[in-house]
């Protein structure tokens, strides 16, 4: 029996959303666009996996019977010049969610944003991915969750649209996300997971 090898959906980079998104969609694992630039993902640890479930379960539950809605890190999310595609490790939606084309796999009205850093997405979740998410009018809070210790950046959009960000390190503290009106404790966030 033969062994078929499959072409790369990504022969080269700096193309056209258009070009990303037709290969993207046929490609097996996920990439990022970030204006002609296409970006292979790494694969998450335990960690990263734990708190991403931790936040559905708990956000989720919470979300039940009202207007928003927990989305997990599979949902791409575009900015309005779509000169970025993004993956998100979850995020809340508030409105009807509204999607770029009739493929419905593009959300373009993100309201919460989460993102779990480890270290080798660090950099990129808290410069090149806010950079483009910042464009995004919908979005109110932008919420970053060290996967390596107990820490958390939360971002929050201002009357005039700017940002003010504050950090929570207390492990008795609580994540307040103000979009729903939630408190989460770190305990919550952080359940099943030792750091050293």
């Amino acid at each position: 029996m033969d062994n078929e090898v499959k072409e790369p959906a990504f022969k080269y980079n700096h193309i056209s959303p258009a070009e990303y998104l037709a290969a993207e969609r046929e490609a097996d694992e996920k990439h990022e666009y970030y204006d002609g630039l296409v970006l292979a993902m790494s694969g998450a640890s335990l960690n990263h996996n734990r708190i991403e479930m931790n936040l559905s379960i708990q956000i989720g539950n919470f979300l039940q019977e009202k207007s928003c809605e927990i989305l997990p890190g599979n949902m791409r999310v575009g900015t309005p010049a779509q000169d970025a595609y993004m993956y998100a490790d979850a995020i809340i939606v508030c409105d009807k969610p509204k999607l770029e084309d009739d493929v419905f796999d593009t959300l373009m009205n993100p309201s919460v944003i989460f993102e779990i850093l480890s270290p080798s997405t660090r950099s990129i979740d808290k410069g090149r991915k806010f950079f483009f998410y910042n464009q995004i009018s919908s979005l109110q809070e932008y919420i970053m969750i060290d996967s390596r210790k107990q820490f958390i950046q939360l971002g929050r959009k201002q009357a005039d649209g700017s940002w003010m960000f504050e950090y929570i390190s207390d492990a008795n503290a609580s994540l307040f996300i103000r979009t729903i009106d939630f408190f989460l404790p770190l305990s919550a966030i952080y359940k099943g997971m030792d750091f050293p």
